[in-house]
């Protein structure tokens, strides 16, 4: 298989959203010719006047290309971008290269890779770990799973949007490491708002409690921005609550799947549903604020205040 370098292949990006439109444009730095799709097309033209093509639809794009990334919301996003009859998979060429970056079920994964598989397609699921400055600055963490040959193959591409890359395994194990990063993610939230909120109820000032506890080891990277966000009430959307749901869904259906209790994520969620039932879109680190409100301390729902 050749190597994946800009001036052997041309490259489809479909899905440019918060993560996927950084990505992007990182390729674009990197010097490969990138052609782009989203059902939005203000965030297809934006890409474009960044020097990306735009193609008109799917199966136009899935047509010209020989490497192809997207970044989706969900799993029937996913299959209706690749499976419909207008389809990634109606258009693509024998020997076009699927790298699906959507946080999704495994077993979502290994259906995409059999299906690519009878059209001579090969699909690897490679999932994100990361915030959107580390997908800006190309520090992100992406979590493979599929063939040992196109995981280095793809390197030069992991190399343009990634700080790091791991092969997990077969068709399936990168996303199935994503669900095991966001369960961390999410449960971890929760017990950093359930351990504020103890503190404010014990006396301790607001700001000083997340201001100390961001500078102790036992807060991970990912949760370090958030303390800071919520000490002014900032609670836009980096990594939507929505989406954090979604992917507790994910995770909490695997787990019965696979006949294992899993009660702190079973907590977890269920904060985050209550939160989210609030209607607004957010960061999944208002579960801080939906906790204060719990324990009857006044949260402030108005806009940020100043620093």
């Amino acid at each position: 298989m050749k190597t994946l370098t800009a001036d052997q292949v041309k490259v489809g990006f479909i899905g440019l959203g918060n993560m996927g439109s950084r990505m992007a444009q990182r390729l674009l730095n990197h010097g490969y010719h990138l052609e782009v799709y989203d059902r939005d097309p203000a965030k297809a033209e934006a890409m474009a006047a960044k020097g990306g093509a735009v193609a008109n639809n799917i199966f136009e794009l899935a047509r010209n290309i020989d490497v192809l990334l997207s970044c989706l919301t969900n799993d029937e996003a996913v299959r209706s971008v690749y499976t419909g009859a207008e389809g990634v998979f109606a258009g693509a060429r024998a020997g076009t290269v699927v790298l699906e970056m959507s946080t999704i079920s495994p077993e979502s994964s290994r259906e995409l890779h059999k299906l690519g598989a009878t059209r001579g397609i090969e699909v690897m699921d490679v999932a994100i770990s990361g915030s959107t400055t580390a997908a800006e600055n190309g520090a992100l963490t992406l979590l493979a799973g599929g063939n040992r040959e196109l995981f280095r193959a793809a390197k030069p591409i992991f190399e343009s949007v990634a700080k790091q890359y791991f092969l997990l395994g077969g068709p399936g194990s990168g996303t199935a490491m994503k669900l095991v990063v966001n369960t961390l993610l999410g449960v971890g939230m929760q017990a950093i708002a359930e351990a504020v909120v103890l503190g404010e109820k014990a006396g301790l000032d607001r700001k000083n409690l997340l201001d100390v506890l961001s500078q102790t080891a036992v807060i991970a990277r990912a949760h370090v921005g958030k303390l800071s966000r919520i000490a002014i009430n900032d609670y836009t959307p980096q990594f939507p609550l929505r989406l954090m749901n979604k992917d507790f869904k994910l995770i909490l259906k695997a787990a019965a799947e696979a006949r294992m209790p899993m009660p702190a994520t079973e907590a977890a969620f269920h904060v985050n549903s209550e939160e989210l039932a609030g209607g607004e879109e957010e960061d999944f680190s208002a579960v801080l604020r939906r906790m204060e409100e719990v324990a009857g301390i006044a949260a402030d729902r108005s806009a940020p205040v100043a620093s």
